[in-house]
């Protein structure tokens, strides 16, 4: 009987690690914040379900060792170790594990298919006010130009990600994420990986709504991106981690910030900048520091930042 219950503990410790295991770590991919990976994951449904951690300005996670770490959730179970009904429920949950894996394991589909883990919860729309709700607090807002601007932006973000270079890019972005994106970026370089994200394409911008919060306005918006990611090593250009060929559908949310009260700038105002410290003319497109001061420069005060990005959903389609 002693003999039994070891070894239905043993079990017992494969059984977690076979539930936990896929969900606490994920192979990390490409794109500029590790959203893209090995396994597709989320929906493209709409539904608020499923891990809420992403490369935001509030949190930190994830660790150098090419691993994110995810949260194992509450589900669990009670009971005794003994009787049988709990030995037969263990066998039978057991099974279905193994058939799941196996199942998924050997399934190649040629089109999207369904994601093997959850993605970050979208907020709310109960929480979100309509963007034609908007135009009374900044007349000059246009959603076309911020739909333009974002697509600029994610395209520039993932070219950064392969130049291993992404200073030109911290005037969108808040400091606290902007220096997580600058972490996966020198861990790339520190252990000598060029992380190639290629054909990107970006489907669509949705601007979903907005809310207000600490005396700033916050826009939430979703992105749907085409990309292909693979990791090559710096010195050899042998392909370590991805493919070259398959094209990962990507969904994003992005929460941008500005402080409540902020009027969008004219066009023709947009690219005309000064540095705060020194007053010389300058433009953000060229560099994120000031060539005269070396000040950073960000739109921190008078337009929108990045303030928060989660991956909502991952589609492979293999080639």
């Amino acid at each position: 009987m002693k003999r039994f219950g070891v070894l239905l503990l043993i079990l017992a410790v494969v059984l977690c690690v076979c539930l936990m295991g896929p969900r606490m770590f994920r192979k990390i991919g490409a794109d500029l914040g590790s959203f893209s990976g090995d396994s597709d994951y989320g929906s493209d449904s709409g539904s608020d379900s499923g891990w809420d951690s992403g490369w935001d300005s509030g949190s930190d996670y994830g660790s150098g060792n090419g691993f994110y770490f995810f949260p194992i959730g509450s589900s669990g179970s009670g009971g005794s170790d003994s009787g049988g009904f709990g030995s037969l429920l263990f066998w039978v949950v057991l099974i279905l594990i193994v058939i799941i894996i196996m199942s998924r394991r050997s399934q190649h589909s040629s089109t999207p298919h369904a994601g093997t883990a959850a993605g970050a919860a979208r907020t709310p729309d109960s929480q979100l006010t309509p963007m034609s709700e908007y135009a009374a607090l900044d007349p000059n807002f246009s959603v076309s130009d911020m739909q333009e601007k974002l697509s600029n932006i994610y395209v520039q973000m993932q070219n950064g990600c392969t130049a291993r270079n992404i200073e030109p890019l911290r005037p969108y972005f808040t400091d606290a994420l902007y220096q997580q994106f600058d972490r996966q970026i020198k861990s790339l370089v520190a252990n000598r990986r060029i992380n190639c994200v290629e054909r990107i394409a970006v489907l669509d911008v949705n601007l979903r709504g907005f809310f207000q919060e600490g005396g700033d306005d916050h826009l939430v918006a979703e992105l749907k991106t085409r990309i292909t990611d693979y990791t090559v090593a710096e010195d050899t250009g042998a392909v370590l981690s991805g493919s070259k060929t398959a094209e990962k559908f990507m969904t994003y949310e992005w929460d941008l910030s500005r402080p409540t009260g902020t009027i969008t700038e004219k066009q023709e105002a947009v690219t005309e900048r000064h540095c705060p410290n020194c007053g010389a003319p300058l433009s953000v497109n060229e560099s994120a520091k000031c060539p005269y001061c070396d000040s950073v420069i960000t739109f921190k005060d008078h337009d929108w930042t990045i303030y928060a990005v989660k991956g909502i959903a991952q589609r492979t389609v293999q080639s």
